[in-house]
């Protein structure tokens, strides 16, 4: 029997979780900067506890990153926002740095923690390693094709989480190399803003044709790719081996983007489950993504087809 998976995604806003809930999101993922990096908004503890408020009457599951490159200080303070988290009925924390972890041990252990460091949850060993030591999902890399996801699913025994939608971060940099090449420009007269509410991009001499989006904040400088997965016409490949969670990326989207792209999602994941011996793909289907898709970026499959080479 199949298993129905989650629809993942995240909201800038109070406003966007719940028109997105609305649009048949199960769950969210969110946070603020001191904690959470590439965040779509920013939610501090009370506006998490609104989070829970508006999700959780209506089975819906609130997330909160806790991904950032974690300093001395931070660290400090993690006992008091993960217990605080527990407290406002937070469903799980987004991971990447063992010292969340061991924060969560004694201050949340009954906490659901999902790991990912992005570029290195790569295979089903260490999938295991995080699980024996108390991680609960098991978030995959971008850069995995189809291939090595299903090897991953077959050999371990931890939830997976796939994203399925959306930009992917490809740079990150602690300095703030956006702002540094902006005080060059002062004499030019074009200093501006480094955020991502400004749309800055950055392109190749080689491929003129992409731009790459580029934005800094508290957490330093981040370049996300030029393109946009969409696994919506192959989705029920990931449904067919289990996969518990698939997640759609809404950074740097518009909450009535997110919202076609929700809609599309729960659709054919319905649909699907409905009937998984007679599902079809119907190329109407991806038709509204399309109609509202920046023509600058191209809507792709990622990773998902390419092969690998060692």
């Amino acid at each position: 029997m199949a298993v129905k998976p989650e629809l993942l995604t995240t909201a800038s806003s109070l406003e966007e979780l719940e028109r997105l809930i609305a649009a048949g999101a199960d769950a969210f993922l969110i946070g603020e900067a001191r904690y959470g990096m590439r965040l779509a908004g920013q939610f501090d503890l009370e506006m998490i506890r609104q989070a829970v408020e508006l999700a959780a009457p209506q089975g819906v599951n609130i997330y909160v990153s806790v991904n950032n490159l974690m300093e001395n200080k931070v660290v400090e303070s993690l006992p008091g926002y993960l217990q605080a988290l527990t407290e406002a009925g937070v469903n799980g924390v987004m991971f990447g740095d063992p010292a969340v972890l061991m924060a969560a041990r004694s201050a949340a252990p009954d906490m659901p923690l999902h790991w990912n460091a992005e570029m290195t949850s790569t295979n089903y060993a260490t999938a295991e390693y995080w699980r024996k030591r108390g991680a609960t999902r098991f978030v995959l890399a971008r850069e995995l094709n189809m291939d090595q996801v299903i090897e991953i699913k077959e050999n371990s025994t931890m939830p997976i989480e796939v994203q399925v939608h959306g930009l992917t971060n490809i740079y990150h940099s602690k300095r703030s190399l956006v702002n540094s090449y902006l005080d060059h420009q002062k004499d030019s007269g074009k200093l501006g803003s480094a955020s991502k509410e400004q749309g800055l991009y950055v392109m190749e001499a080689e491929r003129k044709d992409e731009r790459f989006p580029i934005f800094e904040d508290a957490n330093g400088t981040h370049i996300l790719s030029s393109d946009d997965i969409c696994m919506l016409e192959n989705l029920h490949e990931l449904m067919e081996i289990g996969v518990e969670s698939l997640k759609i990326e809404g950074l740097l989207k518009t909450i009535e983007y997110n919202e076609v792209v929700v809609r599309a999602y729960r659709n054919v994941i319905d649909t699907y489950m409905a009937d998984p011996e007679g599902y079809r793909f119907q190329d109407e289907w991806l038709e509204p993504i399309k109609e509202v898709q920046d023509p600058r970026r191209e809507l792709s499959f990622g990773f998902f087809y390419k092969e690998q080479v060692y």
